[in-house]
């Protein structure tokens, strides 16, 4: 196996998923630095001198010999076809253990994400000895947690994260739905009993810096939950961004039991059509806003130390890349 330390030319970094929100951040902020070789793939094409286009479904290989892979690359929709998540979440990973196998073990940081504790209702204090299954809340996260299942099984060493709710320049997946949806005025406030929900979420900064320290620090634990450790009311929270954005805030109040019923009815009819496009609402998607989710994450705080970048300023900065990219 090899020897993660810093060493003469810099410690090589493999990113998947180097085209997307997650990897491509990685690859950006960490750019300049000296002592790191990035290399990153993506199945996007790209004109930079340290990516190559692959498609990680199928078996690959590169020329490139790292000391560390970060395999960020996964289909992150909410919504989408059994055989497109598995191709994507799991036959991938395979290939990206593959990969390590024949290229000296290098230590393998595995991206999970949060959604594999999720359950239908309330969930406080999540750590990272909660259950986890054996059913899940969408293919996305079932697949994310046998992806973990395979990292867990390679013959090397390796870590797994699960962050929760990643936001910031460059999100492609959880603010330009919300953002849409508040535009197009379908966004409405979900009425609920027992106070309003809250969740935690972790700035893209915090996130890439939270995965240099697993990818290049020995002594780590197997597993790490990770958030800004802020958790916000949910719906608060979007309306303040909503407002800094100059989008109408949504005036609709809908309760919880009702947008379920409503989410269940628009699943049942896009899948008996077999239609691909994403629904304007699903289950899933209510839940992000109508059920609490935090994180203890002590282990991360005290083994990785505390947060980068806090929620207040990474809103700030996300505001401003928003207004600058999508006036």
């Amino acid at each position: 196996m090899r020897n993660t330390a810093f060493r003469r030319g810099g410690m090589k970094i493999l990113v998947t998923g180097a085209s997307g929100f997650v990897g491509g951040s990685f690859m950006r902020h960490f750019a300049a630095r000296s002592d790191l070789m990035l290399h990153g793939v993506g199945r996007r094409q790209l004109n930079h001198a340290r990516y190559t286009s692959v498609d990680l479904a199928r078996p690959f290989d590169l020329s490139f010999e790292p000391d560390v892979v970060i395999h960020a690359a996964a289909r992150a929709t909410p919504w989408g076809r059994a055989s497109d998540y598995r191709r994507d979440n799991i036959d991938a990973t395979k290939h990206v253990i593959e990969f390590c196998m024949r290229h000296g073990r290098p230590r393998l940081v595995y991206v999970s994400s949060s959604s594999v504790y999720y359950q239908p209702g309330d969930q406080y204090g999540l750590t990272e000895e909660s259950p986890i299954g054996p059913r899940f809340v969408n293919e996305y996260a079932a697949t994310k947690y046998a992806g973990e299942q395979l990292a867990l099984a390679y013959a090397g060493p390796r870590v797994i994260v699960r962050p929760r709710a990643v936001f910031g320049p460059g999100d492609t997946v959880l603010f330009p739905r919300i953002v849409a949806a508040a535009r197009a005025g379908r966004l409405p406030l979900f009425t609920r009993t027992g106070g309003p929900a809250v969740g935690d979420l972790i700035y893209i900064d915090t996130l890439v810096e939270y995965l240099l320290a697993v990818a290049t620090r020995s002594n780590i634990a197997d597993s790490y939950n990770l958030t800004n450790s802020e958790p916000v009311v949910i719906q608060d929270f979007l309306l303040d961004v909503f407002t800094r954005l100059g989008l109408p805030a949504p005036n609709r109040r809908v309760p919880v039991r009702t947008a379920m019923a409503a989410a269940a009815v628009t699943e049942a009819f896009y899948r008996a059509f077999r239609l691909d496009s994403e629904p304007p609402i699903t289950r899933f998607g209510v839940g992000v806003f109508a059920w609490s989710k935090t994180f203890n994450v002590s282990r991360a705080l005290t083994d990785l130390g505390p947060p980068s970048v806090s929620i207040a300023d990474g809103v700030e900065r996300f505001v401003r890349w928003q207004r600058e990219h999508h006036p």
